[in-house]
């Protein structure tokens, strides 16, 4: 449904003003890639003019001191395959094979009537050279430039990292510290051989570009894990992003590398992207920080540049109140060091004022406040814009700016407006149509789930009694005793003492952003039996929802689960709450057709293409299986997909009382607002004589067409 708030913006007024007289065009430049030196060539990945690296197995061999990582799940025999190979000379190695207590419960009944009721790199935008920051708002670098208009681009840090192996006591063995650029080159080698077929083709596709952020989501979110982990304080520049994006850039692990005006292959208008290094890697802007990237077209006998994107993120004195009306500043005229001065009609200047005389189309990137980390931007592709005016005009500084005026193309899907509509329901200021409840948690949750339904006349779901977390009425020993960790103030990702820390490799299996580094088969998380708060940053599954989520009624799949909040990739969103049954009781409600609300462990799951693993379940301690049908949460309406953005994983709480196991889910790739959340099913194998299948409307381009 189409939301439609306010007209267009009509550019100011201004006197009259000869754009020569600020004219200094200069020869347009292309900056020349330059990758910082590796501080161990030995274990650096391939550098550039070297031989290709080989796709192995995704199983290994790892270096000494590394388990598998996420997407991987390594079978003890394969685990033990990979080993024998890392201690066997290459020409005789085999090959290793593919990787509760009661809570208080709130009733839901059908209502009788309806009712209507930047995280990316957060920087200091001066749209050319300047400071940036981390992942969690917190500045430690500068870098300069980046342009990745040749397929290669440069994150060069001023501050050089000092890498050295060190020695570390995990449960009273030492382990050694991991290279990140090994641990990066493994990575990359553990691709899928697809990708680099799809990742070939001359035009970019959807694959493509999901390929390769979650490439470098992958390499990104382990890196950072290290870092992390890193005892030494002045131990680099902390700056994964970074260090994952050159890499990939240098190895060609990238998309749509040629410059082009108009659309990109494979990116769709609303994608979102919280690093601007994603935004290079798909082709959609080039220049990691300047807020301008233009080509050069030949003219005559003169070489003319051409904007072909821009990023609008709030540095300067942007108007970006109407969704289809963009008044956006030029760039230059700021500098740390000498203040500020006029802009001068070069560079990218020189390039929006050509494409208002030319008319092509500029693609628009909006960036826009993360509301789940204030000091980071969200970048919302918004789709093409034109041109249509540009003047110049006197800034708050004093000094003159220049301005375009662009209008954005009809018949294109809604991006930013989707934004805006948000923004009006959270302020109240427009009602969410279609709202059947305001909370059909009845505030068993942290923040509302509202129940909405502006296709039908359905007035809502069957009853069922809500609870937020898993109901086991009767609770099995744990398999291993555990006493818990001692961490009163809160799990340290540098305290190598604690053993849930040492229980999940030696490191904590969540991120400073609480992103989850690492998926492997089985996470463990504090519980009961541990000292730390509830606030600690290894109880990310416990604390509830944190998005604003709706259950919706969708066209023809009944009732979904989508967020009006953005999902960054590795987030946890919600686990599958309900009641904890036995074998049997799968058996009995299985046959009575009544499975849709439930949950079976023992599934076979299709993992991640990308990174290519077995298709088993990942290995739990015991299976679990868990009705949804009469007591449940949310997750009881995430619908299934062949094309996935959602996964579950299995966490295992510190309980000595009893076993304390839940399903999580997480997002595999960064879900824009409104995005309908789904996960894969899996299959029972073997099928059964006479079990039915059930028809699958997800419609992916990889649909099955049945699920079971």
């Amino acid at each position: 449904m189409e939301h439609h708030f306010g007209q267009g913006t009509a550019e100011p007024a201004s006197e009259s003003f000869d754009k020569a007289r600020v004219l200094n065009v200069k020869p347009l430049r292309t900056l020349v890639p330059v990758f910082p030196s590796p501080s161990n060539p030995a274990s650096s990945s391939t550098p550039q003019g070297g031989a290709p690296f080989v796709c192995v197995s995704p199983s290994g061999p790892f270096p000494s001191g590394v388990a598998p990582f996420y997407p991987f799940f390594i079978s003890p025999e394969s685990q033990r395959l990979s080993e024998q190979n890392a201690q066997t000379p290459t020409s005789q190695r085999v090959a290793a094979g593919p990787i509760s207590t009661a809570v208080p419960i709130n009733s839901f009944r059908t209502p009788t009537g309806a009712a209507n009721g930047d995280v990316g790199s957060s920087r200091k935008n001066a749209r050319s050279r300047g400071q940036i920051t981390d992942e969690d708002g917190h500045s430690n670098v500068e870098i300069e430039e980046i342009d990745a208009d040749k397929g290669t681009g440069t994150g060069r840090l001023k501050r050089k990292s000092n890498k050295k192996t060190k020695a570390r006591h995990i449960g009273g063995s030492v382990s050694v510290d991991v290279d990140p650029d090994a641990v990066a080159a493994d990575i990359l080698k553990s691709l899928n051989p697809m990708v680099f077929d799809v990742l070939n083709q001359p035009e970019g596709s959807r694959d493509s570009v999901a390929y390769t952020l979650m490439t470098y989501e992958v390499m990104r979110r382990k890196l950072g894990q290290i870092e992390d982990s890193n005892k030494a304080a002045n131990s680099g520049a902390k700056r994964p992003d970074l260090k994952a994006g050159a890499l990939m850039m240098s190895k060609g692990i990238r998309t749509n590398s040629k410059k082009r005006i108009g659309g990109v292959p494979g990116v769709e208008i609303g994608d979102i992207f919280f690093f601007r290094f994603e935004l290079c890697l798909v082709g959609l802007h080039a220049p990691s920080m300047a807020g301008i990237d233009y080509i050069g077209t030949k003219t005559s006998q003169e070489e003319e540049p051409l904007a072909v994107s821009i990023v609008s993120s709030g540095g300067y004195e942007d108007n970006v109140d109407d969704g289809d009306v963009l008044i956006y500043s030029g760039q230059g005229g700021v500098n740390r060091d000498k203040g500020a001065s006029d802009q001068k009609l070069e560079r990218g200047n020189l390039a929006l004022e050509k494409s208002a005389h030319r008319g092509n189309e500029v693609r628009v990137i909006r960036g826009l406040r993360d509301p789940q980390h204030p000091t980071g931007k969200i970048y919302v592709y918004d789709g093409l814009y034109k041109i249509q005016n540009s003047w110049v005009e006197k800034a708050k500084s004093g000094f003159n700016v220049f301005k375009y005026k662009l209008v954005r193309l009809p018949e294109q899907p809604q991006a930013y407006m989707i934004w805006k509509s948000i923004q009006q329901w959270t302020e109240k200021s427009a009602s969410r149509a279609g709202v059947i409840l305001p909370d059909l948690t009845s505030g068993a949750e942290n923040v509302p789930v509202c129940l909405v339904n502006d296709v039908d006349n359905e007035k809502g779901p069957a009853y069922f009694t809500y609870i937020p977390t898993l109901k086991n009425l009767r609770p099995t020993a744990p398999v291993e005793s555990s006493t818990g960790c001692p961490c009163v103030g809160g799990c340290q990702s540098k305290n190598f003492n604690c053993p849930c820390i040492q229980k999940n490799g030696g490191y904590l299996p969540y991120s400073s952003a609480l992103l989850l580094a690492d998926l492997k088969s089985v996470i463990y998380e504090c519980g009961p039996s541990c000292q730390c708060p509830s606030n600690c940053r290894n109880r990310v599954s416990q604390s509830g929802l944190k998005f604003r989520l709706e259950v919706f009624r969708t066209k023809n799949k009944g009732w979904g689960l989508r967020s009006w909040d953005s999902i960054r990739a590795g987030t946890f969103i919600c686990e599958y709450a309900g009641e904890v049954i036995d074998s049997a009781r799968v058996e009995e409600l299985g046959g009575d057709n009544e499975d849709d609300y439930i949950f079976d462990s023992t599934r076979i799951y299709q993992q991640l293409e990308v990174f290519p693993g077995d298709t088993e379940a990942p290995k739990i301690p015991s299976p679990l299986y868990i009705s949804a049908k009469n007591e449940g949460n949310v997750s009881r309406f995430m619908n299934h997909s062949c094309s996935p953005n959602v996964l579950w994983r299995p966490v295992i709480r510190e309980n000595k009382n009893e076993s304390d196991l839940h399903i999580a889910f997480y997002a595999i790739r960064h879900i824009p607002p409104m995005m309908e959340l789904t996960y894969d099913y899996g299959t029972v194998l073997p099928l059964k004589v006479g079990q039915r299948k059930k028809k699958c409307l997800c419609g992916s381009v990889k649909c099955k067409g049945y699920f079971c």
